[in-house]
């Protein structure tokens, strides 16, 4: 019952500032359904305006349309004078005391109120300074790795090309080595066939000589002495003639 009070008051709340958002918040402590979980405005770094020191300027505003601009003071005075006629609360020495000890906690905030803020918000900026130190140095770290991230990636790509290069390398090697057995194929080849092709031409001139020797000694052997001696002197007769042909030609 008491939490569907808060959802009311809440939702009553929600157009009216600091304190509808702290209602608010109150109340998702209570619900934590997925109905609830709604966005809500974020909590204020600073107080709202207040009034008398200690009441909020919202409480004014949501009783203004209810009441009027009397309103809320005369429920603050109603309700105090109840409290002391009906004597739920009593007035003794503790009320002389925490009245006392209340104007010093006055006398303190507003005599030293400005410094302490001052110093709590110096404190508050350092803090927020390291933060964010901190957090752009993550972010400086977290962008240098995907840097370096893609800068391995795209040397992982690069080594696809390099990958076919080498291949094409090794490709070509092969077809090197390939051609150069073909052509120690050819040469060897091409020798051996010089080679029968001298054999040949040795055996025809072997051949050739033999048969040149066979008839010049056929034809020697078929000359009988008297018929070389004929040729012989005719030989003779032939140069003496040609001698004095030659030596007339030479006087004429």
């Amino acid at each position: 019952m008491l939490s569907r009070l808060l959802c009311v008051s809440a939702n009553a709340l929600k157009g009216s500032g600091h304190l509808g958002a702290g209602l608010i918040q109150a109340s998702r402590c209570l619900h934590t359904s997925s109905q609830t979980l709604a966005p809500v405005p974020p909590l204020p770094e600073t107080g709202g305006k207040v009034r008398l020191g200690f009441v909020p300027e919202e409480l004014f505003q949501f009783l203004y349309p209810k009441t009027g601009v009397t309103g809320p003071y005369m429920l603050g005075t109603g309700l105090l004078i109840y409290l002391l006629s009906k004597e739920i609360y009593i007035i003794n020495h503790e009320t002389i005391a925490g009245l006392s000890l209340l104007s010093v906690i006055v006398y303190g905030v507003k005599k030293y109120g400005k410094d302490v803020a001052a110093f709590a918000d110096r404190l508050n900026e350092e803090k927020l300074a390291a933060a964010h130190l901190a957090k752009d140095t993550a972010i400086t770290d977290v962008t240098e790795a995907i840097e370096e991230e893609k800068l391995e990636q795209w040397r992982t790509e690069g080594n696809s090309v390099q990958f076919d290069a080498k291949r094409n390398n090794v490709i070509m090697l092969l077809e090197t080595n390939y051609r150069e057995r073909l052509h120690m194929v050819t040469n060897e080849v091409k020798r051996r066939l010089d080679y029968q092709i001298a054999l040949q031409a040795l055996h025809s001139r072997l051949e050739k000589e033999h048969m040149v020797n066979w008839v010049e000694k056929s034809v020697v052997s078929s000359i009988s002495p008297q018929q070389e001696k004929e040729s012989i002197a005719k030989c003779i007769a032939d140069l003496k003639a040609l001698a004095k042909t030659t030596r007339a030609q030479a006087m004429a």
